[in-house]
């Protein structure tokens, strides 16, 4: 018998470093709670992996093992199954929506689709529950061939596993994209052994080689440990046979597949018919490899077979199971039959798996070469088996299979075109871009080219300011519907009015998409219409969108997406506090539903509302987790949008500089775009950065684009946002008369709209800038509104009025409103006008030290977590709201006491002087329809397919 190739490298020779870093991650004595062990083909990561496992399982630790298999077919979450497997016994602890998100994921249980996130914080949560009785170790090797879900998944989870007793070993080949590389974790790139450990290896393997033949092997092998096992037995072979060694020429990896292949020789045709079947079957059980390979050979195949090729140091077999020494003897397999066999191997199999239609059809797919009209019908009907299970990616390749076999061409661009609705779902762009490209090649109905150009719209921000694109969408619309398709017609609506927000295409432009919406028929209004006509046109139509989101009613039942739309709606036409309360809602709902793709952007959209009124630990959260969650869900990290979000976030907290910085990333990066939304934000963010500088002169000039029609950063709607900050800038440059003559613009506008938040700034801008005979009834008249929902806004008019006061030698009437204004502005974090308080009450005679600020002490997460903790939520009920695990929030709040210098829950919310904005309006009713989104400072638009807010009709008269 050959040498074990496991028994040869227990000792990992020239390791040293590497099984350090295992011990400490085993032991959890270091920083580190994943390791990726990364390299090429042989190079020992599979032997690695072993020793990590075994030091854990000496320290009593559970170990939880899986590995990938190069195939094609795969079932979803078969990969993250074979892990979990020894812990479903404590699948019943779980919440039951992950009860039943995991059973649907493993084939378990019938009913709607998971979210692939629940199905994830449901791994996790199974994960800690087994970590609370013993520490647990996952050992993944070859993750780069682990079906796509479960790659997800195990990404989810190891970006969680900070604080709880769990800890990741994973290997992944050199050159492979992996979900898992890209969650950002530590990493162990393995090199060649160095001369010294490799020729003591080669020593061990092949001590009767003579001089001459180990320095052929040792350059053959180049420091690869495989190789060093196994280019002997290769040459040995090789003799024997009367062949001369493999060329040096050819690429390692191809020579180790030839070492492998050369054994397959001497065996027996039921043995390689095992071998084969084994290696086009992702599965290793023992029973279905031998039945295919019965039928591969023509005759009943005993277990017997299995012995030569364990014998042949080519597979392992525990009675089970079947497993191949490493990927390569797959490999090896299949590239030494001829392809008519290896067709045959997956049609055996097929034959097999009668109880598995998904696997059966997946397999008849494989056995094919050319077009087959059947299995390509019977695959594209399959895809939903996959999306049952959660796996939408796994559902697209389905479909794209489908589309490769079938002569159809109508058939093939129609699956395409639905995988391409899928990917959009997802949030791929570039997925989503490739399919349509292919679709748009084959035979299509003028809908589905329609729903192409709806599609690619969403991906691409196209022309901004391009009329003719809107009159194109708004005219593919009218096809739409006139064919009977009210969801494609709201689509291609929803594409055009994010065109309106991002550039102004003109009033004829902006008009015929709200009008457009506005008289699409239907027995109530649709939240997608709703949404079209406010991006659209958010002035002039914003009184009659008020209106129409005043007639919504919520539902027990109510769609996320529905709230969302509605959300972006509300704030498209400045009615902030609402927006805040649908997102809020919404939020909330997409977090019990797992759909975090949703989720990120729903946390950014709100981000510009909150800070606006005053919620800035909100606001900074938001960002915070938005982009986190966005970059776990493959979507943008830090869009131009998010940045100069959080520009103006920065520059509220009086953190200047930074502020600025991000502002002209933001310019540099859409200067050539036409993007004026984004241009208009930024000046915003520089602007409210300049004053808070002191820099009056410098943030007048900043502000004053945001309300020149001829400057490209102009955006009427999103002007809104600054008023209050320009009429402040005009008084502190010493140029009023400029800030009245600009505020007639806004009064017009205002004339045309109800919106809250213009009207809101109005009331300070008007004072401040009012003549010495008028300012005090406009002080007192703005202090007599309700401004419970906008403290910031009050905080700045009392601020304002207590200066005013006190520059007319009226101090004792002053005191009440700065102190009134410095209490707020505290609470907010506004440190630049909370500064100007205290100097006001100074002059006033009256010393006010400065306030501790606690909550900078934490991290914006760290800051939610406490906020929840204050509102009285378990661990585990935090962990629900933030997809962590329960020990992970308890390692968070171990830290945050000792940070606030406090003891117990109880004491967070007097501490950190928590501000909550109380959510009042009621809002609702279901839609469901595809997560899509395109963002843009604040504003993004989805897709939509049914609906049922409820809302009145003649919200539309």
């Amino acid at each position: 018998m050959e040498p074990d190739m496991t028994d040869l490298l227990t000792d990992l020779l020239g390791r040293d470093k590497e099984l350090i870093r295992i011990g400490q991650l085993v032991a959890r004595t270091g920083d580190e709670s994943a390791l990726i062990v990364n390299g090429p083909a042989g190079i020992g990561k599979s032997v690695l992996l072993a020793a990590g496992a075994d030091r854990a399982a000496r320290a009593g630790h559970t170990v939880l093992a899986t590995h990938g298999v190069e195939s094609e077919v795969r079932l979803p979450f078969a990969g993250l199954h074979q892990l979990l497997l020894p812990l479903l016994h404590l699948v019943p602890r779980r919440p039951a929506p992950q009860r039943r998100a995991l059973a649907a994921a493993f084939g378990e249980a019938d009913g709607p689709a998971p979210e692939p996130f629940l199905i994830a914080l449901g791994a996790l949560n199974l994960l800690t529950d087994a970590a609370a009785e013993r520490p647990v170790l996952l050992c993944v090797d070859d993750t780069h061939w682990l079906d796509e879900p479960s790659q997800d998944t195990l990404a989810f989870v190891a970006r969680r596993l900070s604080g709880a007793r769990l800890a990741l070993l994973a290997t992944v080949r050199e050159g492979h994209p992996s979900a898992i590389l890209r969650a950002g974790l530590p990493q162990a790139d393995l090199s060649p052994l160095d001369d010294r450990a490799a020729r003591a290896l080669l020593e061990r393997a092949a001590a009767d080689l003579g001089p001459a033949d180990r320095d052929v092997v040792l350059r053959e092998a180049a420091g690869n440990p495989l190789a060093l096992v196994e280019l002997p037995v290769a040459r040995r072979h090789a003799a024997g046979a009367g062949h001369g060694a493999s060329p040096l020429a050819q690429p390692l990896n191809d020579r180790l597949e030839q070492a492998f292949a050369g054994r397959l020789d001497k065996l027996s045709a039921g043995t390689r018919a095992a071998l084969l079947a084994a290696a086009v079957d992702p599965e290793d059980a023992l029973p279905e490899i031998l039945a295919a390979a019965g039928t591969l050979a023509g005759a009943p195949v005993g277990v017997e077979v299995v012995d030569d090729a364990v014998a042949a140091q080519l597979v392992a077999f525990d009675g089970l199971r079947l497993r191949f020494r490493h990927p390569l003897v797959r490999s090896a397999v299949i590239r030494a039959e001829p392809v008519a066999r290896v067709l045959a191997a997956h049609a055996a199999l097929a034959d097999c798996l009668a109880e598995e239609p998904l696997r059966r059809v997946w397999h008849r797919a494989q056995s094919i070469v050319g077009f087959d009209d059947a299995i390509a019908e019977e695959l594209a009907a399959g895809h939903t088996e996959s999306l049952r299970r959660g796996s939408v990616l796994s559902a697209i390749r389905t479909l794209e299979r489908a589309a490769e076999l079938t002569t159809d061409s109508a058939a093939r661009g129609r699956w395409l075109l639905l995988a391409a609705e899928h990917a959009f779902g997802l949030g791929h762009g570039g997925l989503v871009a490739d399919l349509l490209r292919r679709a748009g090649h084959t035979e299509l109905s003028d809908l589905d080219r329609a729903r192409i150009s709806w599609l690619s719209e969403i991906f691409d921000d196209g022309v901004p300011g391009d009329a003719e694109r809107v009159f194109e969408l708004c005219g593919l619309a009218e096809l739409a519907h006139s064919r009977g398709d009210r969801d494609l017609a709201l689509n291609l609506l929803l594409a055009a009015s994010l065109r309106c927000w991002w550039a102004d295409p003109g009033p004829a432009a902006r008009a015929l998409v709200a009008e457009s919406a506005a008289a699409l028929p239907g027995a109530r209004p649709d939240p997608r219409a709703i949404a079209a006509i406010a991006t659209a046109e958010p002035v002039r139509w914003g009184t009659r969108v008020r209106e129409m989101l005043a007639a919504v009613r919520i539902s027990h039942d109510v769609d996320p997406d529905t709230l969302r739309l509605l959300g972006q709606a509300a704030h498209a036409v400045g009615d902030l506090p609402r927006a805040v309360e649908l997102f809020g809602r919404c939020e909330q709902l997409l977090r019990e539903q797992g759909r975090l793709g949703l989720l990120s952007h729903v946390l950014t959209m709100q981000v510009i509302d909150r800070l606006l009124l005053g919620g800035w630990e909100q606001a900074a959260r938001a960002v915070e987790e938005g982009r986190r969650v966005a970059a776990e869900t493959g979507q943008p990290i830090w869009t131009s949008g998010s940045a100069v979000l959080d520009a103006i976030g920065r520059a509220l907290r009086g953190r200047a500089a930074e502020a600025l910085e991000l502002a002209a990333q933001v310019e540099d990066d859409v200067r050539h775009s036409g993007l004026s939304n984004l241009l208009c934000c930024a000046q915003l963010a520089r602007g409210i950065a300049r004053l808070g500088a002191g820099d009056a002169e410098g943030a007048f000039a900043d502000l004053r684009r945001m309300y020149d029609p001829a400057d490209p950063a102009y955006h009427e709607r999103e002007s809104f946002d600054g008023v209050m900050f320009l009429a402040e800038a005009a008084v502190g440059a010493g140029r009023p008369d400029a800030g009245r003559r600009m505020l007639a613009g806004l009064r017009a506008a205002a004339a045309e709209t109800d919106a809250p938040l213009l009207h809101v700034q109005l009331l300070y801008a008007e004072a401040v800038l009012a003549d010495d005979a008028d300012a005090e009834v406009a002080y007192l008249s703005a202090l007599g509104r309700d401004l419970t929902r906008w403290p910031l806004v009050r905080a700045r008019i009392e601020l304002a009025h207590g200066g005013w006061l006190r520059r007319r030698h009226r101090v004792a009437e002053a005191r009440g409103p700065l102190r009134s204004a410095l209490t707020a502005l505290d609470l907010l974090g506004a440190e630049a006008w909370a500064e100007q308080a205290r100097a006001e009450l100074g002059r006033c005679g009256e010393h006010v030290g400065e306030a501790g600020e606690p909550a900078e002490l934490l991290s914006a997460q760290e800051l939610e977590i406490a906020r929840l903790a204050a509102q009285g939520m378990s661990n585990r009920e935090i962990g629900q709201q933030l997809f962590l695990s329960p020990r992970t929030i308890g390692s968070h709040l171990y830290r945050i006491f000792p940070k606030l210098g406090i003891t117990s829950r109880g004491q967070i919310a007097a501490r950190l002087g928590l501000v909550t904005i109380p959510d009042r309006v009621a809002v609702g009713a279901g839609v469901g329809m595809a997560a899509g989104v395109t963002a843009g400072a604040g504003m993004a638009v989805g897709a939509a397919a049914g609906a049922g807010a409820e809302i009145s009709e003649a919200s539309f008269t």
